[in-house]
């Protein structure tokens, strides 16, 4: 399952992003498990506490404090969370899009892929959440004044690309359109994405099958 930057495997018990596996204690990966396969419902705090200490009576502070350690795995702010959401008074519940991978088609998946296209730069776009803006850790990282360090999201996902602003001072505008109420707006290949003043082209680009690459080889 995917999410934003992120991987999330129940079968191997791994969380990771680009950067390799993100670290998390057994209770806490055992506490995303259970958000994520009841999302988009509202999980009681009776409910998770029963599930991660059957039979064991523990204080709130223990949930509070797993609670915590997930948002920190995943960069979630409590304030504004992408992921996990707060119900005050009843529980927690996963509010974030998902894209369960075995659900992608493969074949599709091996043959093809979309990279945006800025000036001689080249970034690849892999299934999931790709921030665009001025911020070193944004996943393409385009250094202008004129950008918002984190201005748009790109989600790319087996049935093609949506592009929304996340409230940029100077707008994202899609072939000229400018793109507003932070209302996700699909993009096809070939279209402009202004970024502020800098023009980004989206492409998707082919790949040779692995038959035809054995084939070259052999030749």
């Amino acid at each position: 399952m995917r999410f934003g930057r992120w991987t999330f495997d129940d079968e191997t018990r791994e969380l990771s992003h680009a950067n390799g596996a993100v670290h998390l204690t057994t209770k806490a990966f055992e506490l995303l498990r259970l958000l994520i396969v009841a999302r988009p419902r509202v999980v009681p705090k009776g409910e998770l506490q029963d599930a991660l200490w059957p039979r064991v009576f523990v204080s709130e502070t223990n949930l509070f404090t797993l609670i915590s350690e997930v948002r920190s795995a995943i960069e979630d702010d409590a304030r504004q969370p992408q992921f996990v959401r707060t119900v005050h008074g009843i529980g927690y519940a996963f509010s974030g899009e998902t894209v369960d991978i075995r659900d992608v088609d493969r074949n599709d998946s091996a043959s093809s892929a979309w990279e945006l296209v800025w000036e001689n730069r080249r970034f690849q776009l892999a299934i999931g959440e790709r921030v665009i803006g001025r911020d070193a850790d944004a996943d393409v990282t385009l250094d202008s004044t004129n950008v918002s360090r984190q201005h748009a999201r790109l989600v790319v996902s087996g049935d093609g690309v949506t592009v929304e602003d996340l409230g940029s001072k100077n707008g994202t505008f899609v072939n000229d359109r400018r793109l507003v109420d932070r209302t996700p707006v699909r993009v096809a290949d070939g279209d402009r994405i202004r970024i502020g003043s800098l023009i980004t082209t989206l492409r998707r680009i082919e790949r040779a099958s692995s038959t035809e690459t054995e084939h070259t080889r052999t030749d």
